[in-house]
């Protein structure tokens, strides 16, 4: 078998993933992902952060177990767990009311969770809807590469939301 220098050349420059398999090979190409297409938190009481999420964010409703749903309806439902699914355009945001303790970055899971706005007045707008919800944040800060505004849901789950400069 022949092989030519550029061929060497290329293996050598192709980074080798932990089982030894190298990026761009048929068997190490890895699982294509480029958004997020959902993520469920967990509250501990749905009303309470229903209120928050929805006063803050106005999210449309995209799923939840209608009031007089029969038991055909809460069966095929019942992924939501008495909860609800938001749209928010691009993915979606869902809360689970199971959680029995309160959020803490520090555990193994989430750290927080940066929503995108699209400049600093928009970061500078949101910093005055959430004084006008009575709602605790960090003033906006710069980090460089983009701003953030911080602040937490009724779980104390950390919220962000970041602009770029």
């Amino acid at each position: 078998m022949v092989i030519d220098i550029c061929t060497i050349a290329i293996l050598a420059c192709t980074p080798v993933n932990a089982r030894g398999l190298r990026s761009g090979t048929m068997t190490g190409m890895g699982i294509t992902a480029n958004s997020i297409a959902h993520v469920r938190l967990t509250v501990s009481d749905i009303e309470r952060s229903r209120q928050f999420y929805e006063s803050v964010f106005g999210w449309p409703v995209l799923i939840e177990i209608p009031d007089n749903a029969d038991a055909a309806t809460r069966e095929q439902l019942g992924f939501l767990f008495g909860g609800v699914i938001y749209d928010m355009g691009g993915a979606l945001i869902a809360l689970r009311p199971v959680a029995t303790d309160r959020f803490h970055e520090d555990r193994c899971g989430l750290d927080h969770i940066a929503f995108r706005s699209a400049d600093k007045a928009e970061l500078e707008a949101a910093a005055l809807h959430l004084d006008d919800l009575g709602i605790d944040h960090e003033p906006i800060k710069d980090i460089g590469p983009s701003y953030i505004l911080e602040f937490r849901d009724p779980d104390n789950i950390a919220l962000e939301l970041t602009a770029p400069k």
